[in-house]
């Protein structure tokens, strides 16, 4: 019996230590500020996601070359260039390895900032796992919306594209308008 209540006791503090690390890692969630997150840009440079939403809002693409990503990439591009001007800033973090992703970023002339993370720490740092993962977060790093899942006919993409534009104070722009027009060619 003594034997019993010491196993009891013993489950007891390793649950409460799990439940104690558990909450001491703060929920990413929408009001939630971004957590603390460092990657390195396609030139090597060391990029810190604070330094970036304290210039402006920043939307984070967690995201890979796969067949859904990859069309869904002509949306995120047509986002960045309609919003960059307004102080949008567009990250996309391929879990790739290095030289696929040099590889895939010149075939799709990507001209977005993007990073590389073939270990997926992104993943664990911003708590999904589900690819792609959107985040968009506002000036002073708060999360301002969470868009997991891939969605290829764009509409995803304009929804985000709607936020952000309330974000910065701009135009709504349709993100599926030009990337329709380029796929008849």
């Amino acid at each position: 019996m003594t034997r019993l209540l010491a196993v009891a006791v013993s489950v007891c503090l390793v649950a409460s230590v799990v439940v104690a690390q558990d909450t001491a890692k703060p929920k990413v969630a929408i009001g939630t500020k971004a957590p603390d997150f460092k990657f390195k840009d396609q030139s090597g440079k060391e990029i810190n996601l604070s330094e970036l939403t304290a210039k402006g809002p920043v939307l984070v693409r967690l995201t890979c070359g796969c067949s859904g990503c990859d069309k869904e990439l002509a949306y995120f591009q047509e986002i960045d260039a309609a919003y960059k001007k307004a102080g949008l800033t567009s990250i996309a973090i391929f879990k790739a390895p290095d030289k696929e992703v040099a590889k895939y970023a010149a075939a799709k002339k990507i001209n977005m900032l993007y990073g590389i993370d073939s270990k997926g720490e992104s993943w664990n740092v911003f708590q999904t796992k589900t690819m792609p993962t959107n985040f968009l977060i506002g000036k002073g790093g708060e999360i301002l919306a969470i868009a997991p899942g891939c969605d290829t006919s764009g509409l995803l993409a304009k929804r985000l594209a709607d936020k952000i534009a309330k974000t910065v104070d701009a135009p709504a722009v349709d993100p599926r308008a030009t990337p329709k027009v380029e796929n008849k060619k």
